[in-house]
C-alpha cells in the first residue's frame, strides 16, 4: 500500500473524524503548514501529542485524525484563527523531520465491519436514548428545549457521541484507535450512564463542547 503525505499538528487533545475544531495559530511553522494546505488544497494531520508540548518538539501518538481547513481568519501580525473539519482515520507509519514542521507517511484507519447482528441494534439504540436523555437535561437547566439530530451511520454515530462526552484525551485516543464501531459504543454506554446519574442530582455539570450546535435543533 502506497503511503499518504500528510502534514501533522499535534494538540493536547483529541479529534475525532465529524468533529470541528478551532485553532488559534501563531507559530511561524504551524502558519507554513496552514498556508501549504491551502495552497495545494489537502489535508493535515491533528495528532494527540505524547510526550513534549504543543510549543518545541513533542512526540505524538500513531493514530490520528486527518482534517480539512473550512475556514481562515488572519491577523495583521500573521497569526490565524482557523476551524478545520475531522474527516477520517489514520496511522502514521513513518515520520519526517526535515521541514519546520512535522510530516507523517500514513495508511487509512477503518472500523473492520459494519454489518451488524439484530442484537447489536440494541446497543446503538440504547446509545442514542441515553445520549438524548443526557443532552435534554443539559438544556433543560438553561430553559430551553432542543431535538437531538443523530448521523444514520453507526460509526459516525460512535463517534459523534464521544466527542460531546465528557471523557479524558486518553480514553478518547483509545476510542479513537479501535476498529470495532460495536466495541466503541459499549465502551460508552457506561461513561453515558455515569453522566446521566450526574445530571439526574443538582449539579453544575457543564456543557463538554461548544459544538453542540451542530448536531442539535433548537425548538
Amino acid at each position: 500500500m502506497e503511503l499518504e503525505e500528510l502534514p501533522l499538528f499535534p494538540l493536547n487533545t483529541v479529534l475525532f473524524p465529524y468533529a470541528s475544531l478551532r485553532l488559534h495559530v501563531f507559530e511561524e511553522r504551524y502558519r507554513q503548514l496552514v498556508h501549504d494546505c491551502l495552497n495545494r488544497d489537502r489535508p493535515f494531520g491533528v495528532v494527540l501529542i505524547r510526550s513534549g508540548s504543543e510549543i518545541g518538539a513533542s512526540d505524538p501518538y500513531m493514530v490520528g485524525t486527518a482534517v480539512r481547513i473550512v475556514q481562515v481568519d488572519t491577523y495583521d501580525d500573521g497569526r490565524m484563527d482557523i476551524q478545520v473539519q475531522g474527516e477520517r482515520r489514520f496511522r502514521i507509519r513513518q515520520l519526517d523531520e526535515s521541514k519546520p514542521y512535522l510530516v507523517g507517511f500514513v495508511e487509512p484507519v477503518v472500523d473492520s465491519s459494519t454489518d451488524f447482528l439484530d442484537d447489536s441494534q440494541d446497543v446503538f439504540d440504547q446509545a442514542r436514548e441515553e445520549f438524548e436523555v443526557l443532552i435534554q437535561r443539559l438544556f433543560a437547566r438553561q430553559e430551553f428545549s432542543v431535538q437531538v439530530v443523530f448521523p444514520a451511520d453507526p460509526v459516525a454515530l460512535s463517534f459523534t457521541i464521544a466527542n460531546l462526552l465528557q471523557i479524558e484525551n486518553l480514553d478518547k485516543q483509545r476510542m479513537l484507535e479501535t476498529t470495532d464501531t460495536l466495541e466503541r459504543v459499549q465502551d460508552l454506554l457506561p461513561i453515558l450512564e455515569t453522566q446521566l446519574g450526574e445530571t439526574a442530582e443538582p449539579s453544575y455539570y457543564r456543557l463538554a463542547s461548544p459544538n453542540l450546535r451542530e448536531w442539535i435543533t433548537p425548538n
